[in-house]
């Protein structure tokens, strides 16, 4: 019988959960994965915004669009995020750590929420009160949240050579 979530084939690559949280936290981007159009794998670079206690990675964007009719059609989704990586001394292979999380999305409806994903995501890239507060005069009511629950998280990290 195959497990719903595969785990890491190399033991000795997997990252401890402590270390996954730490990337989702400290990374501003990633590649959100949905099922597309005629079941065709979509995935597009997306900004995000993890909170722990929620045990959900939060996003922002319009809301009309291939991304949202995929979410309507199956809620499943992957999301994956590295870090910029490093070099040992002497070899010329980067070391990146990765991360990927698999769940359901839930789109978020209560403006106030919206508001608050929104205001929290843009502190991650700024601390320009008059950006974000026109930011968000200017375009809330045009902007969609949705919260990616966490139901399998997992990372490694790996070597490019």
């Amino acid at each position: 019988m195959i497990e719903m979530f595969r785990e890491v084939a190399r033991v000795k690559q997997k990252l401890s959960d402590e270390e996954c949280m730490e990337i989702l936290k400290s990374e501003p981007r990633g590649v959100l994965s949905l099922i597309g159009d005629d079941d065709y794998p979509y995935g597009m670079p997306m900004n995000f915004l993890y909170i722990p206690e929620d045990n959900a990675i939060y996003f922002h964007g319009g809301r009309k669009g291939h991304k949202i009719d995929a979410i309507r059609k199956n809620n499943k989704a992957s999301f994956c995020t590295y870090d910029s990586g490093f070099k040992k001394p002497g070899e010329w292979s980067l070391n990146i750590k990765s991360v990927i999380a698999f769940g359901r999305i839930e789109m978020i409806d209560d403006m106030g929420e919206t508001e608050r994903i929104s205001r929290l995501l843009s502190y991650k890239f700024t601390d320009d009160e008059d950006y974000i507060e026109s930011e968000i005069k200017n375009f809330l009511k045009s902007t969609l949240c949705f919260a990616l629950k966490i139901e399998h998280l997992t990372g490694k990290i790996v070597n490019e050579s």
